[in-house]
């Protein structure tokens, strides 16, 4: 007796709890939409950051990725040549224009056959595995002129790998410190 009476006053309590817990008054989503707002488009690592100057950055972010490239292509044009003045095509053989055209749609194109590589030398922009070094592939393509040999300071982050070996079977992610 004394244990279906304990166990009847806790499922009561429960329902009590789960019934003035959910009422009309709690909102189930913000009256506006400010804390679920996109902040930042990162589908191509550091692209964002170094080619949108500061003051567009919420343009940028809030911009379809379809209307990106109309927008924001010839900005990134320019700043491509600010930064390299001597670009003329790239290790892809793309010049200024078609380059900068391709970034400033930031996604992540993924081929759905064949291998997952942001570039392999010889697999271009096929989607992005985890130990790809996205950064110095970036460098390359900026800095390395159509062999890819030129300005040779300036074409590798020097990070060669991650601090920790990545896993062999899913989350695939190296483990926290």
């Amino acid at each position: 007796m004394k244990n279906s009476l304990k166990t009847g006053i806790l499922a009561f309590m429960a329902i009590a709890i789960a019934f003035t817990s959910c009422n009309d008054d709690d909102p189930i989503a913000p009256a506006d939409n400010s804390r679920y707002m996109q902040e930042d488009q990162m589908g191509r690592p550091a692209i964002n950051t170094v080619f949108v100057d500061a003051a567009e950055k919420d343009k940028f972010n809030t911009t379809t990725p379809s209307q990106q490239g109309p927008s924001f292509a010839d900005k990134f044009q320019s700043k491509l040549l600010a930064l390299n003045p001597g670009y003329t095509n790239n290790a892809l053989g793309l010049d200024a224009e078609t380059f900068t055209g391709i970034l400033a749609t930031d996604v992540l194109t993924v081929s759905t056959e064949g291998k997952t590589t942001f570039f392999d030398g010889t697999n271009v922009l096929t989607g992005r595995a985890l130990a790809d070094d996205v950064i110095s592939v970036e460098l390359l393509l900026i800095f390395g002129g159509p062999e890819g040999a030129a300005n040779p300071g300036l074409t590798d982050d020097n990070v060669d790998a991650n601090d920790k070996a990545f896993l062999n079977v899913f989350p695939y992610l190296a483990t926290p410190h």
